[in-house]
């Protein structure tokens, strides 16, 4: 299948994004008596297996070949890595500083260590990607901040920050995977499976019966295929055509996203200054989108 475009590329990540931000609201709407890491955990779970059994079909004993490369294999084990820990750093994040504050720590900095790391990598950002990404971060500032209720606590922040490298992380390693020749469905199985054995031990929480029952199965399988392994299908594929740290500024689509829909199906209220964060968030991204046609997918 031949890769998108760039710019084809970037809308496949922002939608990706979109679906992602589906994520809170179905955790509120689900009832889930358990932690939100023991959910996360179980969505990859379920997610990891459906990938695995999409790549078998798809691909057979091919999907695993290309894995076995000595290269591969490191970044099949960093990014699994960096999967799981992102499920936990988020969830201690949330839990020490608040939702707004880890939401804007977690995601926040994500962008901005893609780029560090991409620098690092040989892989030079770009003017317009730092000046889009810059009007982007200040909108989630705004965004975020009037919901801000939590505390700057050290351990919070540090996660936060945890975070926002593990998912920048995992973005590099799926890119450098996907360089390597791997397709995308083996990618993604390959860290989904190997996270889901990270997190096993948290999956087993006390809630677990509530798994078990048709309305916790229900809501598992929509976070699973609706909210994850969908839109990682159209993720990957965006990747494949974007540089890393441009991908991960897309991503910034999902705390928008969250936000609208709390307003339109929680009640949530959204101040002056919030609803300017989003208008500037969503400035960002169209800046990002509309650069990312003339920025080479191995730079920023």
């Amino acid at each position: 299948m031949p890769l998108p475009s760039a710019a084809t590329g970037a809308l496949l990540v922002t939608f990706a994004a979109v679906l992602w931000g589906t994520t809170g609201t179905l955790q509120a709407l689900s009832a889930y008596p358990g932690s939100a890491l023991g959910l996360g955990a179980a969505r990859v779970a379920v997610a990891g297996l459906l990938l695995v059994m999409l790549a078998a079909l798809r691909h057979g004993r091919r999907a695993v070949r290309p894995l076995l490369a000595p290269a591969a294999r490191a970044a099949v084990l960093v990014g699994a890595a960096c999967m799981a820990a992102y499920q936990g750093c988020f969830f201690v994040a949330t839990r020490e500083t608040g939702v707004a504050i880890g939401t804007l720590t977690a995601i926040g900095s994500a962008p901005i260590l893609a780029g560090l790391l991409g620098a690092a990598l040989g892989a030079r950002p770009t003017r317009a990607w730092m000046a889009a990404t810059a009007v982007a971060l200040v909108g989630l500032v705004l965004l975020v901040a009037p919901a801000a209720t939590g505390q700057l606590r050290p351990l919070g922040v540090a996660a936060g920050l945890g975070a926002g490298a593990a998912y920048a992380g995992y973005t590099w390693c799926s890119r450098r995977l996907l360089d390597a020749g791997v397709p995308p469905l083996p990618v993604l199985a390959a860290l989904f499976a190997g996270a889901a054995v990270l997190l096993a031990p948290v999956a087993s929480v006390p809630a677990a019966g509530w798994l078990l029952d048709p309305d916790g199965l229900r809501v598992v399988g929509v976070l699973a295929i609706g909210a994850t392994v969908l839109p990682y299908l159209i993720w990957i594929r965006g990747v494949a055509a974007t540089a890393p740290a441009v991908a991960t500024t897309l991503t910034l689509t999902e705390p928008l996203t969250a936000t609208l829909l709390g307003v339109l199906l929680l009640g949530e209220a959204l101040s002056g200054p919030a609803a300017l964060g989003a208008g500037l968030i969503a400035a960002g991204l169209l800046a990002t989108v509309v650069a990312s046609a003339r920025i080479s997918p191995r730079s920023a």
